[in-house]
């Protein structure tokens, strides 16, 4: 199993794909994608039972993932490009004319590993509560698994899923937040506060897990397992997750102005100094 040592390095070197993704094409949406590192490596290389070399729509026998807040795809691509899914040299193409790696996730493409489009805010957990709705039709044990952002949450689709999902009992579902308490026009307080967010979902019927620090691998892992210890029990779960959008470059950190801002080539360099071990070679 690959050690946590070899986990965080695999972090770095995402966080270096995903500023030169948006700085070659001058597009796209660093803050976040930053910020949810640790969330999609622990995920995909040490958490998810899945197979890249056998990817399909329907994932039988397989954990599955859906992206909501879908803006955050360079991390996403980067993560599934450097877990087996497609060749490393393909996050050249992000947001260029007839990629596969479109801005926002798309499906027509035929890209490894993207199951739903997603980017239109509020869709993604309605998507994952089918999936895992699915699954237990099929009687199939995995999980499913979704990533949403705490803005997200000011769409109400998302509080109509949340009913729906403890309703009709969906414990087999693990809905992950990234609070980092941004989005794109300021911080949420400011924006529209969310109020007493754990209150809310544990009103809702749901199984609330707080990670502190969803930038530490350490913890991140030890929660998504612990998460795994909680489904299954008549309730579906999810975790906080408190995240720095921009962690791992100074001045992106904690603010919302690089929500969706690409760097310029003095930014670019700063950015890559201060991501100074190249673990698995650039693309």
């Amino acid at each position: 199993m690959i050690s946590i040592n070899q986990l965080k390095e695999l972090s770095t070197q995402v966080r270096r794909d995903i500023v030169r993704m948006v700085f070659n094409c001058q597009s796209g949406h660093p803050g976040g994608s930053l910020g949810c590192v640790e969330f999609f490596v622990a995920l995909y290389a040490h958490v998810l039972k899945h197979n890249a070399e056998k990817f399909d729509m329907e994932g039988k026998g397989q954990d599955l993932f859906f992206l909501s807040n879908g803006h955050i795809s360079p991390v996403w691509y980067a993560t599934l490009a450097r877990t087996g899914y497609f060749d490393v040299q393909e996050l050249n193409t992000f947001r260029k004319l007839n990629t596969r790696l479109q801005g926002h996730p798309a499906t027509h493409e035929g890209l490894p590993g993207i199951r739903i489009a997603s980017g239109s805010l509020g869709q993604g957990m309605s998507a994952a509560i089918g999936a895992a709705l699915a699954k237990r039709l099929d009687g199939d044990d995995r999980w499913v698994f979704c990533l949403t952002g705490d803005g997200e949450l000011e769409e109400g689709q998302c509080w109509e899923a949340m009913m729906f999902a403890a309703h009709h009992k969906v414990d087999n579902l693990i809905v992950a937040v990234d609070w980092n308490g941004q989005q794109i026009d300021g911080p949420i307080d400011e924006v529209m506060s969310l109020g007493n967010l754990q209150a809310k979902w544990e009103a809702f019927g749901w199984d609330v897990l707080v990670l502190n620090n969803g930038n530490d691998m350490e913890s991140m892992i030890n929660m998504l397992n612990n998460a795994k210890e909680h489904s299954k029990q008549g309730k579906p779960v999810v975790i906080l997750m408190k995240t720095v959008m921009g962690y791992g470059v100074d001045f992106m950190a904690g603010t919302h102005k690089w929500h969706g801002k690409a760097p310029n080539q003095e930014q670019v360099d700063l950015a890559l100094a201060q991501l100074h071990t190249e673990t698995l070679q650039d693309f």
